[in-house]
């Protein structure tokens, strides 16, 4: 692991709602921000702040989230979307995580990464596949 990772290390991102990142179902009026893309998002955003931290070959994968949807964005704003390393354990790192809109606080949450050898994974996956049929 890099010595540049670390609690307190933060990153924001701005997220653009577009119209696949809404849900439909209260009609084209009020097409906002989903869960599932919120979540989503804030994986991201996670996983490219320790990308920047952790060496060649080495990737992370999602192992945790808690996430309270508390604000509605609607379709053609923007979110910020901010995370902050918590804590790190050896591979294990956690995030805090806030969104906001032009308007209010929209989410805010944990969320847990494991860092991972690429390779290493992909040959336990192809493993397992081949276990499955």
């Amino acid at each position: 692991m890099s010595d540049t990772l670390k609690v307190g290390l933060s990153a924001t991102r701005r997220v653009e709602i577009d119209l696949a990142r809404t849900i439909s179902f209260m009609g084209d009026d009020c097409r906002v921000y989903s869960t599932p893309n919120l979540l989503y998002d804030v994986e991201m955003a996670c996983r490219d702040l320790l990308l920047e931290h952790i060496e060649a070959g080495k990737d992370s994968v999602g192992t945790r989230v808690e996430l309270d949807h508390v604000g509605a964005t609607l379709l053609g704003m923007w979110v910020d979307v901010t995370v902050t390393v918590a804590e790190v354990n050896g591979g294990a790192v956690s995030f805090d995580f806030s969104v906001r809109d032009a308007v209010e606080e929209v989410a805010r949450g944990k969320h847990n990464r494991f860092v991972v050898g690429v390779e290493k994974t992909a040959q336990r996956l192809k493993a397992k596949r081949a276990k499955a049929g």
